[in-house]
């Protein structure tokens, strides 16, 4: 039986774009979908923005899908874009309209003009608060790893860099291309599947970022509620070290957030760890875990060799009356694939990093998961 313009359009309903994980049907980025009499399927596809970066991605997509119909001799695919408005109305269906919560300001839960998405009740997503008291004890690399195990996983996975004197996710990441902006919309770049924002994307290589409290926040503001995050399953905050302006703000705009504390197992790095602990019981944050890194060094010779002390990660959790979920290697390649943007989660999944970081990421997931269910329909009635 012959392909019709509607099987066309049947078979093309799958395809997603590979930015914003919908259907180019469901979109409306499918303008024209033709059999011609000769047997060449005959696509229109508008793309978001000019210049797309994934054009390439999406015709390899369209012609696949296709190709391989009844009756389907060859395929003709042209682009065009979408206009201003047309780009505002997605933006509009994908992440409601920038004026819908205007009333809001700096409330619980809240920034400027938008709700932040995983902060609502009912949200499926786990904000977890990457933690550390210092700087230097591998907070970023834990961070890039353990979302790549998570999304290894099964699970939609992002990260929000809110590092921002020191921004390093997207190196570690190897994401290698900008956001991409929707009528104002952030759509983040993905990689080793995890989405990622970061001021990195945003700011000339090798320029310093130079910003006082408010200019912080507001950059904060942004990651949180102009990006298109889609509603994963998790987004990992990577917490700047310490206890300043970022991490007050983030246990407002995050009532829900998880802090897991990174430390390495030296006394004095576990002492500064407490502190950020300490933050968190504040702000009533709950501190899930402790992650300890770097905990030993393996030699040519087998023997494991203790660099950095031993028991640190141990005593922190104790005090903190919550689980050490896990110990991670001192490995060269760990490092390397950090420089490389091939995080080692990622590409040897059978290292003892790789496999130390599964567990961990299997353990938040599962045996972290909270018990306290949250719902928009549940209401108290006096």
């Amino acid at each position: 039986m012959a392909t019709t313009d509607a099987d066309l359009v049947e078979a093309l309903r799958p395809v997603e774009d590979p930015e914003l994980h919908r259907s180019i049907v469901d979109l409306g980025m499918l303008r024209r979908a033709e059999m011609r009499p000769d047997g060449t399927a005959d696509i229109l596809v508008a793309l978001t923005v000019a210049g797309c970066p994934l054009r390439n991605e999406i015709q390899q997509r369209v012609t696949g899908a296709v190709r391989h119909l009844d009756g389907v001799r060859d395929v003709t695919l042209e682009f065009t874009v979408m206009t201003d408005d047309e780009r505002a109305a997605l933006r509009e269906v994908l992440h409601g309209s920038p004026s819908a919560t205007a009333g809001h300001q700096h409330a619980h839960g809240h920034a400027e003009g938008r709700e932040i998405p995983f902060s609502q009740p009912g949200s499926r997503t786990r904000p977890l608060l990457i933690s550390s008291g210092k700087g230097g004890v591998g907070k970023s690399s834990v961070t890039t790893n353990l979302a790549v195990a998570l999304a290894r996983q099964g699970y939609s996975v992002g990260i929000v860099d809110a590092d921002i004197y020191g921004f390093s996710i997207p190196r570690m990441l190897g994401t290698d291309r900008k956001p991409t902006i929707i009528d104002e919309m952030i759509v983040p770049p993905e990689q080793w599947g995890v989405r990622c924002i970061s001021i990195g994307y945003f700011v000339p290589e090798g320029e310093a970022v130079i910003w006082r409290g408010p200019m912080l926040h507001k950059a904060l503001e942004q990651f949180l509620t102009d990006v298109y995050w889609d509603e994963p399953d998790f987004v990992l905050i990577d917490m700047p070290p310490g206890t300043g302006d970022i991490a007050l703000s983030l246990s407002q705009y995050l009532p829900r957030g998880e802090v897991y504390v990174v430390t390495t197992p030296q006394p004095a790095a576990q002492k500064v760890a407490r502190l950020s602990a300490a933050m968190a019981d504040k702000v009533n944050l709950p501190v899930r875990g402790v992650i300890e890194n770097m905990s030993w060094f393996t030699g040519d010779d087998g023997k494991r060799y203790e660099l950095f002390g031993a028991g640190g990660g141990q005593e922190l959790a104790d005090d903190l009356d919550v689980p050490l979920l896990g110990q991670l290697p001192l490995i060269p390649a760990l490092r390397e694939g950090g420089d490389d943007g091939r995080p080692i989660t990622a590409v040897d999944h059978e290292s003892e990093a790789a496999k130390a970081f599964m567990a961990i990421a299997e353990r938040i997931a599962v045996d972290m998961r909270p018990k306290k269910v949250f719902s928009p329909e549940l209401r108290l009635i006096d």
